[in-house]
């Protein structure tokens, strides 16, 4: 049965505080910011975790409407808005046409509301252009895979006999239904845009989720490119890859701004291939990617390794032999004291780390002086959360200066965060996920459609398998020259969507000289 974590307590300490409305519930949308927010000693606010919806059950729009209209807006620094979660209660419920357009048009005018109440309030926003896949519900096994190809090829006009393939082995319903939520997403997208437009949102970042090259997705990009270009809004409004990540790289830019961290950061690359090449899931190069994230960030990307604050070392050549020791010890001698890594999976089969590449890091307890670090799902989703992650973590020295009563506390969550990304990200993708799934299929199971028995079953193997290996990483987190120790008590897992694709772990986390 899913277990829901409960949600740390507010710190009343905390020197700033930002209010969250996620995309949805899952780990990086909601878990990951409110925790990352404690390395800059930011309080993240959410609301109740009940109105977020869970999977195809989604969020209660109306709800959180009247929970957002309650939220006493001038103490608070920044607020952060997920228009898909006012307009169709999540990611997920913005793929199906459950909302009309007029009703999403409707709700998303409460941001309005927000900037008249708190005029002096900083509003970023996000809103994700429709990927090309439907979400698996269990219910369009039969035609899902063709009408994610149909939404690829039908632009192609050399694709004409393939698309009326597709189209004839496609429900009409279930194309129409398609059809006319990416309609009403532009429209939505739009509209948010126009909210940038009226200086309702200080910035905005519109994300293309899951994508290819080509497909109708960049009609709608190009559209909404188009429209900011004309209105001068480049510097307001990002349009740009990635979805889940996006509350990260928003709640980074609000704290950036709050103290005016905009660090210039080198990014470096295993290889130049890898670079040029277009990740799994992605419509960019790497290495525009990377560019269009440290610009969300508000970071100056610099290409002098010498005048930057920060080097953001980008693994991505993991099938490449050698490649994965030689890149950890360029990283482990790095004379650079803020280090952020992002291991990204070239293939997208694993969408965890490279084993050979992080054991190296590990054993050099390189993550006990990284300001950043991730290597889950696609390319987006792990420089989203790395980038993040190193901006908070620069934060944080800034903050220490001006509130040095708050060190010890963004230390501690500096060090839950980084584990964190080792005992989800690594260790529960690469090692126990693999074989969590190998159960479920020899049982029959489904590995993305768990029951709630099953679930149950999973998570028990899992927690059993996670635990001597998270006190194992704690216990050689710091290095003996460090003259700090750690320890991991309570670990708590779960499987939140009744699937084994996302878990959510927790954990107290103890250090001490």
């Amino acid at each position: 049965m899913y277990t829901l974590l409960a949600s740390p307590p507010a710190d009343a300490q905390a020197t700033a505080r930002i209010l969250l409305i996620p995309l949805d519930d899952r780990p990086p949308c909601l878990q990951f910011p409110v925790q990352m927010g404690k390395i800059g000693d930011v309080d993240v606010v959410t609301p109740p975790r009940a109105l977020l919806g869970r999977f195809t059950e989604v969020g209660k729009s109306d709800e959180l409407i009247r929970w957002l209209r309650t939220q006493p807006l001038t103490r608070f620094d920044a607020a952060i808005i997920s228009v898909d979660m006012l307009a169709y209660g999540g990611l997920v419920g913005s793929r199906v046409h459950g909302v009309a357009e007029n009703e999403a048009l409707k709700r998303i005018a409460v941001i309005r509301e927000l900037r008249r109440k708190a005029p002096a309030l900083k509003i970023y926003g996000s809103s994700v252009i429709m990927r090309l896949a439907p979400t698996a519900d269990g219910k369009n096994e039969s035609y899902r895979e063709k009408l994610a190809k149909w939404a690829e090829v039908s632009p192609d006009p050399s694709q004409q006999e393939l698309t009326r393939q597709l189209e004839a082995d496609i429900p009409a319903t279930a194309l129409t239904d398609y059809k006319q939520a990416r309609a009403r997403n532009l429209r939505v997208n739009q509209a948010a845009v126009q909210l940038a437009n009226e200086k309702v949102f200080d910035f905005l970042i519109v994300s293309q989720d899951d994508a290819k090259p080509k497909g109708v997705h960049i009609r709608d990009r190009e559209t909404l490119t188009t429209t900011v270009q004309q209105a001068k809004l480049t510097t307001r409004v990002a349009i740009q890859p990635g979805a889940d990540e996006v509350s990260m790289l928003l709640l980074a830019r609000a704290v950036a701004d709050l103290y005016g961290y905009h660090p210039r950061i080198k990014a470096i690359y295993s290889s130049d291939t890898a670079a040029n090449t277009i990740m799994p899931y992605e419509d960019r190069p790497l290495r525009q990617t990377v560019s269009f994230h440290l610009n969300a960030v508000g970071a100056q990307e610099v290409t002098d390794a010498q005048k930057a604050d920060l080097l953001y070392y980008v693994f991505a050549s993991r099938f490449t032999p050698g490649s994965a020791q030689q890149f950890a010890s360029q990283i482990i001698n790095s004379p650079a004291k803020g280090l952020i890594i992002a291991d990204v999976d070239p293939k997208g089969d694993v969408q965890g780390g490279d084993i050979p590449f992080t054991e190296a890091l590990k054993k050099a307890s390189i993550f006990d002086r990284a300001y950043g670090y991730a290597c889950w799902n696609t390319a987006g989703n792990t420089i989203g959360t790395a980038l993040p992650h190193g901006i908070l973590a620069g934060v944080s020295r800034v903050v220490a200066k001006q509130n040095r009563a708050a060190i010890g506390r963004m230390q501690r969550a500096q060090v839950w965060f980084m584990l964190n990304r080792l005992l989800d990200d690594y260790t529960y993708h690469s090692i126990i996920r693999p074989n969590a799934n190998k159960r479920c299929r020899a049982n029959q199971w489904n590995p993305y459609r768990l029951t709630d028995e099953q679930t149950t079953s999973i998570e028990a193997y899992c927690q059993q398998e996670l635990a001597p290996i998270a006190s194992e990483v704690a216990a050689g987190f710091f290095s003996t020259a460090s003259g700090r120790q750690c320890s991991l008590t309570n670990l708590r897992f779960s499987l939140p969507w009744n699937r084994t694709f996302e878990a959510e772990i927790d954990f107290d986390v103890t250090v001490r000289p």
